[in-house]
């Protein structure tokens, strides 16, 4: 249930369920969620396997209407497994993902984003550079069927 207030929330404080019910794992530790853009005739429905016009780039369709989620390696596979579960050519499992925006305290959820029928469309890694000493960030790009916030 989405908590209003006369100041704006910091956007610091969340935490992410990738549809496992563990939303205190390590795993679940998510450093950035990037939402996409909610359009009218998108916001609530797109299709899950979009065909991009002719002559368009089909890597980018429907790029915007992704759910991005990134976090510091860790060495867990858990997003890769998901990422790599359907047999060839097909989706992989689709889950309901929630993200939910904490209050200061940490512990009071003042809004949830619930994106229904979500699934892995893209899995990428930051570059490995030895003049570097930077977090090794995991990156996952969710597809999802319909959003609702509460």
């Amino acid at each position: 249930m989405a908590v209003m207030r006369d100041r704006p929330y910091l956007n610091s404080n969340f935490r992410v369920d990738l549809g496992t019910g563990d939303r205190h794992s390590v795993t679940a530790g998510f450093a950035e969620v990037i939402f996409p853009a909610f359009t009218i005739g998108s916001a609530n429905r797109h299709p899950p396997n979009p065909t991009p016009p002719h002559g368009s780039d089909p890597a980018s369709a429907h790029e915007s209407s992704r759910l991005i989620l990134k976090r510091g390696l860790i060495g867990a596979l858990d997003l890769y497994s998901w990422w790599s579960s359907a047999p060839r050519g097909k989706t992989p499992k689709r889950r309901t993902v929630k993200i939910e925006l904490l209050g200061e305290d940490h512990s009071t959820v003042v809004m949830t984003w619930r994106f229904r029928k979500a699934y892995p469309a893209t899995l990428s890694y930051s570059p490995l550079r030895a003049t570097e000493g930077s977090v090794v960030m995991e990156t996952v790009e969710l597809a999802f069927d319909s959003m609702e916030m509460s």
